[in-house]
């Protein structure tokens, strides 16, 4: 192909045109992309800065999917955490609601004044074995001289007790075990003044009276004179008898309880009762049911207009052997009566039992995406794109190890009808309960800070995305105004270059003239 010779003019002009040409094609692929950096050509040091900026803002974006997930499992265990709360709460309300019931079945029976011998004996009910009391007996009111045995001394003075000073003996009444009695400055501070002197006679009476609670002694009475001191037994008759024996005194002076020498080992004389065996008046077969620490935790007596009532303080059928069908004492029959357990309290056993019941399934269903945090599962959460900065979260002992939120471990029994028979066992259950309750709550407390920890977080990823994007923007991002502004001016220069490309051609025409 032959050289075309173009003139000057020409061809300054035709690469003027190409050079607008190539700057519209820029503009137009600017503001079509919205880029001014397309590629590492427009400028390497941008294009990778923005690519990193843009790269490492992705990789965050990703670990946000995972946060999300992280914070629905914990309100997932929240939530089942609220519901086990209220559930403990209602076990506590079906437990105080059984506390105040006390729609104890009863039963009267007629006493027979003719009895000389005889027992009623108890089974079921709150007994875990067969308890027995006499119906008639040597020491019964109807002999008209009975008399009770006693044992008294006399206060010889104030006395202070310092923290090594101690009285101390044993007592047996009316045949039973020695019981160790023990008083000490703390009994001392407990009565009276509420100082640490014994400083009359009343004074030492509430002391004995305390140590005797304290060391389980029944049967007694004391009372004094202003002088003298006296412990009764509440038996009458040929077997009341009241045994003091052990005497100790550590430091305290002797003098200040003195029967002649202090309190003395001291076998009181039995009680005394005329003729023979006679039968027990009601009030005294409801003293001695009521004084018998065998008796007394599973049943009640009283007097009902001169029959004998007994109340089943069980949710139990309470079986009664010595009473006719009649409902008359001889102290032989068996099998004839018998006195129904507290319904109430029965009916709520199994309304607590079925609480309990859904204690454990609401922990097993407060699961999120195959993660359970009341199970004892580990939640693990990456909050950087490194890997370096990371949460575990996972329900917790004090000790630090880990645990799982159910009935074993917050220490919630399933109950028996006997748990609910008297306010012992159920408050025993309520300590357990407010325990539990305090459990969960530090669980909700670890599990609300986790969530917060995670929910900052995630507001703090959200805000670097941002920054991240807008950095990258910033880089590369084309100002449209600015490059609509340019499309303009080369369009109005590639019209100019055109008309000026034909002006110049023109010259080069003239030689046709010629022709």
């Amino acid at each position: 192909m032959a050289d075309i010779n173009l003139t000057k003019a020409v061809r300054s002009n035709l690469l003027s045109l190409q050079s607008t040409a190539a700057q519209m094609s820029k503009t137009q692929e600017r503001l079509a992309t919205g880029l001014k950096v397309n590629s590492a050509l427009d400028n390497p040091t941008n294009f990778f800065t923005a690519s990193s900026l843009n790269s490492r803002a992705s990789d965050m974006g990703n670990l946000l999917d995972s946060m999300s997930n992280g914070i629905s499992t914990i309100e997932a265990a929240d939530n089942g955490l609220k519901s086990i709360t209220k559930t403990v709460e209602s076990m506590q309300s079906t437990l105080r609601q059984a506390r105040q019931d006390k729609s104890f079945k009863t039963a009267s029976y007629t006493v027979d004044s003719s009895l000389t011998s005889g027992t009623l004996t108890f089974t079921g009910g709150a007994f875990t074995s067969a308890q027995s009391v006499s119906l008639a007996g040597t020491d019964a009111a109807a002999s008209s001289n009975a008399t009770s045995s006693s044992t008294s001394f006399t206060f010889g003075g104030p006395q202070t007790f310092d923290v090594d000073d101690a009285l101390s003996f044993t007592i047996a009444v009316d045949g039973g075990a020695a019981k160790a009695v023990t008083i000490n400055r703390a009994v001392v501070q407990g009565v009276g003044n509420g100082d640490d002197t014994i400083d009359d006679i009343d004074e030492l009476q509430s002391a004995i009276s305390a140590a005797f609670a304290t060391a389980g002694v029944t049967g007694v009475t004391l009372s004094n004179d202003g002088t003298d001191l006296t412990i009764t037994s509440n038996l009458k008759g040929a077997t009341s008898d009241i045994q003091i024996a052990a005497t100790a005194v550590s430091d305290v002076n002797t003098s200040g309880f003195a029967n002649t020498t202090g309190i003395a080992n001291v076998d009181a004389a039995n009680g005394s009762a005329s003729g023979g065996a006679a039968a027990y008046t009601v009030d005294e077969l409801v003293n001695k049911i009521n004084n018998d620490s065998n008796l007394n935790t599973a049943i009640r007596a009283s007097n009902d207009n001169g029959k004998l009532r007994i109340e089943n303080l069980s949710t139990q059928t309470l079986n009664i052997d010595g009473v006719t069908s009649s409902g008359k004492l001889d102290g032989t029959t068996s099998g004839a009566a018998n006195i129904g357990g507290n319904e109430v309290r029965k009916s709520l056993v199994e309304q607590f039992n079925n609480l309990r019941d859904q204690l454990d399934k609401f922990a097993d269903d407060a699961s999120f995406n195959g993660i359970n945090l009341l199970r004892g599962d580990k939640l693990k959460l990456t909050f950087n794109e490194t890997g370096t900065s990371t949460i575990e979260i996972q329900a917790k002992k004090s000790d630090g190890s880990a645990t799982s939120i159910n009935n074993t471990e917050l220490g919630i029994t399933l109950a028996e009808e006997a748990h609910f028979d008297n306010d012992t066992t159920l408050d025993a259950r309520l300590d357990v309960l407010s325990d539990a309750l305090g459990t969960l709550r530090s669980h909700a407390s670890n599990f609300g800070s986790n969530l917060s920890i995670v929910e900052n977080r995630q507001d703090f990823t959200k805000n670097m995305i941002n920054t991240l994007e807008t950095g990258a923007a910033n880089l590369t991002l084309a100002d449209t105004n600015e490059e609509a502004a340019n499309l303009l001016a080369l369009q109005t220069r590639q019209q100019l270059s055109s008309t000026a490309l034909s002006m110049a051609s023109q010259a080069d025409q003239a030689v046709l003239r010629l022709f």
